[in-house]
């Protein structure tokens, strides 16, 4: 190793921030407190005795490890950066959405710097070099110490700004609200979505583009190989940003601007929805409401929109405040994880209406009294009633789609109100590039994301709006005492005109990787010796495949996204493993059946389903190969 020169200045490093490369035994890469001439005596031993301090001309500061040495980097005008020597680490591919693992991965020796550098390194310099980047996250365990990290690599990398949610926090489609509203090149979110977060659970990161859209394949492939050769990271020496405060502080021609969460997103919400119509109905005494945060970010949210601006009771919302851990729980809005909510709504003097969103507020979960609606119906009742219901879709859609796995009740819509229709795999990505091609208005995924093309994400808020719009529409004219037509009654009549979609999906969380690679294995054998008209069960088989899907827009090809198994009374059975755990594999199981009989309408959805059901654990022998009597969550 080159030996580092120079002096040791005084001067130079009083009230400096110094970045070190951590040790195995030392916390995550970070920022030490500014010097002080009195502590700088007792301060220095802290650094871990292998690395050693020194300055050359014009106060630069180089930090050496013994197994290598930092060297400064062109720099952009008025920082000092610092290429701080790292390794490969293994590990680091990105799923459906964005990298996750468990927290303390992520607050290992450099892993999340090696993979924010990695992005740079994969980006076309035009698509971020003095240009605006947009930072937000779900409010989980290690967001604000991460928050840090990106921010100082974005500076040494030569981005010109980075606009940050006050306390880290922004929800993701807030993000993608803010780069399309602010023209931004992109921005990063810090959110593990729907997974527990907390010391011992759950981080993840993201990065979209410049339309507000996850980054798409051909770009987080370019990232996973540049983490298999990466050797330095660019870190600006600069403070840590007091994220506490509103307002802009510039470290020479990079600077911070830490905004308001909720400003920009509320902007969009209000050019979408008639807020006067969604008054009306919140601030209605016979009305009644209620919305779960989970303790995640949503609750930034929730006040500001439904009570402040829409008039509904403060007491309305619940696990309203964002906690790092989201108060112990698990902040994914479905039957399992919303059981208070659900409790609620499923009680004697329930409200009218309830919701939920998850840990970053891009899903969702709508109930009515005693009623629960299906993601799947959620969207297809969303795009039958949006051009009445919802200004922004006045001209009518202009075109509908759905994830694979999701049920065809947006199909029917599709069909009879002549739109066109897509049908793309698992992941938001897809439907950013019908979006941007002017292809696609509303869209969603049975796994609870709902949304439109007002933004390039999924989006929870939205979609409680959108409900609340439809059953405002639906009682504008109804007088005080009269009888409101309830969120059951809209999906009834909906079941009428389109019929029902029985649906359901079983989740296996954490399962062996090892047996679920088998079994999906085992699936795909059966399907490459498949045969139309062959007989399972009481089921005729139509076909059988590995989902494949072809882009329409830019022509690129996503396979292996799914086996499907479709019958042809219409009825289907999918696998697929999903991409957004932190742990192990998750095996998701989908059945559906269609029944146009309306006096079958009202039959539980698992009782409809047992024959399917039954079928599908047969065909897969999912207990052989995971050992597992019983899903975790049934949806």
């Amino acid at each position: 190793m080159a030996p580092c020169s120079g002096t040791l200045r005084l001067d130079s490093l009083l009230g400096s921030t110094f970045w070190r490369r951590p040790s195995s035994d030392s916390p995550p890469l970070g920022s030490l407190p500014p010097l002080s001439s009195a502590s700088l005596r007792l301060r220095a031993p802290k650094f871990p005795l292998k690395t050693r301090l020194f300055s050359i001309p014009h106060s630069r500061l180089f930090i050496c490890n013994a197994s290598s040495s930092s060297t400064t980097v062109a720099e952009p005008e008025g920082i000092k950066v610092s290429s701080v020597p790292t390794k490969p680490i293994e590990g680091q591919k990105t799923g459906t959405s964005g990298l996750r693992k468990k927290v303390k991965v992520f607050m290992e020796d450099n892993y999340l710097a090696n993979w924010i550098q990695a992005l740079f390194n994969s980006l076309p310099p035009v698509d971020y070099k003095n240009g605006v980047l947009v930072l937000g996250g779900d409010g989980r365990y290690f967001n604000k110490e991460a928050a840090q990290i990106i921010i100082k690599i974005a500076a040494g990398n030569g981005v010109g700004k980075i606009l940050v949610g006050k306390e880290g926090l922004m929800s993701t489609p807030a993000v993608s609200a803010v780069i399309r509203k602010r023209k931004a090149n992109g921005g990063f979110i810090m959110s593990a979505s729907h997974n527990p977060g907390g010391p011992e659970y759950d981080w993840g990161i993201k990065f979209n583009y410049s339309s507000g859209q996850p980054a798409p394949e051909s770009i987080t492939d370019k990232i996973y190989g540049n983490t298999l050769s990466i050797s330095e990271i660019k870190m600006a020496e600069i403070p840590d940003v007091d994220l506490s405060r509103l307002g802009v502080t510039k470290y020479g021609n990079f600077s911070v601007e830490v905004v308001d969460p909720v400003s920009d997103y509320l902007e969009v919400m209000e050019s979408v929805f008639d807020f006067q119509l969604l008054k009306s109905l919140l601030s209605r005494s016979d009305f009644g409401f209620t919305f779960d945060a989970m303790h995640a970010v949503t609750g930034a949210y929730a006040k500001p929109i439904f009570v402040d601006k829409l008039g509904a009771k403060p007491d309305s919302i619940s696990n309203g405040l964002p906690l790092e851990d989201f108060g112990h729980g698990h902040p994914d809005p479905n039957l399992t994880y919303a059981k208070d909510l659900v409790n609620i709504m499923y009680s004697e003097n329930g409200p009218d209406f309830g919701a939920a969103s998850d840990g970053d507020g891009d899903r969702n979960m709508i109930l009515g009294k005693r009623f629960f609606v299906t993601p799947s119906d959620s969207v297809a009742v969303i795009a039958a009633n949006s051009q009445e219901a919802i200004p922004y879709f006045k001209s009518g859609p202009k075109g509908l789609a759905r994830s694979m796995p999701t049920s065809g009740a947006l199909d029917c819509v599709a069909e009879k109100l002549n739109l066109p229709f897509f049908e793309v795999p698992t992941g938001w990505k897809f439907f950013g590039n019908l979006m941007d091609a002017g292809k696609l208005s509303i869209c969603g995924e049975e796994s609870f994301g709902t949304g439109s093309d007002h933004i390039r994400e999924k989006d929870g808020i939205w979609a409680v709006l959108a409900w609340l719009s439809i059953i405002a529409y639906r009682n504008k004219d109804k007088k005080p005492g009269e009888k409101l037509v309830s969120v059951s009654d809209v999906v009834k009549e909906h079941w009428a005109a389109y019929g029902r979609n029985f649906f359901s999906r079983y989740d296996y969380e954490e399962c062996e990787s090892e047996g679920a690679n088998k079994m999906i294995e085992h699936l795909r054998s059966l399907v490459s010796k498949s045969k139309a008209g062959e007989k399972y069960g009481n089921y005729v088989l139509k076909f059988a495949d590995d989902f494949a899907y072809t882009d329409p827009v830019d022509g690129s090809v996503a396979s292996k996204q799914g086996v499907r198994f479709v019958f042809t009374d219409g009825s289907r059975i999918i696998f697929r493993l999903s991409g957004t755990g932190s742990a192990g594999a998750t095996i998701r199981i989908y059945i559906e059946q269609f029944e146009p009989d309306v006096s079958k309408h009202n039959m539980d959805a698992q009782e409809a389903l047992k024959p399917l059901i039954d079928l599908a654990l047969s065909v897969s022998n999912l207990k052989d190969f995971t050992g597992r009597e019983k899903p975790t969550v049934i949806t």
